[in-house]
């Protein structure tokens, strides 16, 4: 007959079997897997990336507008942006950045949000100026193909009192109602304007 459990040397089995599997287990931890990691390619990549991507003149927007932005654009006609010359030998003005020493004017122009009136060029962008001032504007492209960057004019239609360079995305209900992109509006006389403000 059989013996009842517990008496013999059958208590000895699961213990046995419980210490050849620790041992088992410590040896393979003590010997490894033998896996080595990858070797990490992700700044091999990042600088052939970089140079395949042609470098821009305008700065990284980062996160501080919706689009991102950046990267190439569209060329203005003409080319590089330089003054072309019309078929009498004279030159012409590429755009409103263009206008001669001798002939800019300023304009008062209060920034409503920042809570303070500085005096403009009309030879260059809103934004650039109140960059120049030391505000954090919101901006993207910088070339007109986005509203990142717009504004509104307070005191009426926006083209009363500024000139677009080249502004690709408002139509003409917006200018009415005062928007502007301020990455490539002129001032062209004084007025209020609202920053961070989109239709």
């Amino acid at each position: 007959m059989y013996a009842p459990l517990g008496i013999g040397a059958e208590p000895l089995a699961p213990g046995l079997a419980v210490i050849a599997t620790l041992a088992v287990v410590l040896f393979s931890l003590l010997k490894g897997t033998g896996w080595e990691p990858t070797t990490d390619i992700s700044e091999e990549i990042h600088e052939r990336r970089a140079s395949s991507v042609p470098e821009t003149e305008f700065p990284e927007p980062g996160n501080r507008a919706i689009g991102g932005g950046g990267g190439g654009g569209a060329i203005p006609a003409g080319g590089d942006g330089d003054e072309g010359e019309l078929e009498d030998g004279s030159t012409a003005s590429a755009g409103p950045g263009d206008i001669p020493e001798d002939e800019i004017e300023y304009y008062e122009v209060e920034f409503a949000k920042q809570g303070e009136t500085i005096e403009l060029a009309n030879n260059e962008p809103i934004l650039d100026q109140g960059e120049d001032h030391g505000w954090d504007l919101p901006y993207a492209c910088r070339q007109g193909q986005c509203v990142s960057c717009a504004g509104r004019v307070t005191d009426g239609p926006s083209e009363d009192y500024l000139e677009h360079d080249n502004q690709q995305m408002l139509e003409e209900a917006e200018l009415e109602d005062g928007y502007t992109l301020t990455c490539v509006a002129y001032p062209r006389d004084s007025f209020t304007l609202e920053t961070g403000e989109a239709p």
